[in-house]
């Protein structure tokens, strides 16, 4: 039922007369979320007994909740394994995470660099869930010839 409505949000786009990837409409967000470290305690794989019972932030709780009711799309993304998939829905649940898509097996060890054609935001948690501010920051991006 979720992932129909999800699909009833996306757009068809054109490009040269032909349909590519949809997009979501203006003002719509597709936030990707981690979990151990982000929005609750930082539990690694090899620990999943302690998956059930980690401290959730309750910033992160109310701020992410408040996203989804929105309208905003909410998928957690984790470096944990599908093995750890009942735990980890049993844990979201317990505490009443409101989320659309919960992707498993995200690479461990961080420094991320994600290269996708479509435009990519990156947030890093520093221990607070607050309102996002803009920011003006440096980035690596590949060379189009224009340096603007």
């Amino acid at each position: 039922m979720i992932r129909k409505r999800l699909f009833k949000l996306l757009r068809k786009k054109t490009q040269t007369g032909e349909l590519v990837s949809p997009v979501l409409p203006k003002g719509i967000k597709n936030y990707l979320i981690d979990i151990d470290g982000t929005i609750c305690d930082d539990i690694p794989n090899e620990e999943p007994e302690r998956m059930l019972t980690a401290n959730v932030y309750p910033d992160a709780l109310i701020t992410l909740n408040n996203w989804y009711d929105q309208g905003h799309i909410i998928c957690f993304f984790t470096s944990r394994t599908e093995t750890h998939r009942e735990y980890t829905e049993r844990w979201l649940e317990k505490h009443n995470f409101k989320y659309h898509s919960l992707l498993m097996g995200k690479p461990r060890g961080g420094n991320y660099h994600w290269i996708d054609n479509h435009l990519v935001k990156a947030t890093r948690y520093k221990g607070q869930f607050t309102e996002l501010v803009e920011k003006r920051v440096n980035i690596e991006v590949f060379d189009d010839g224009h340096h603007d």
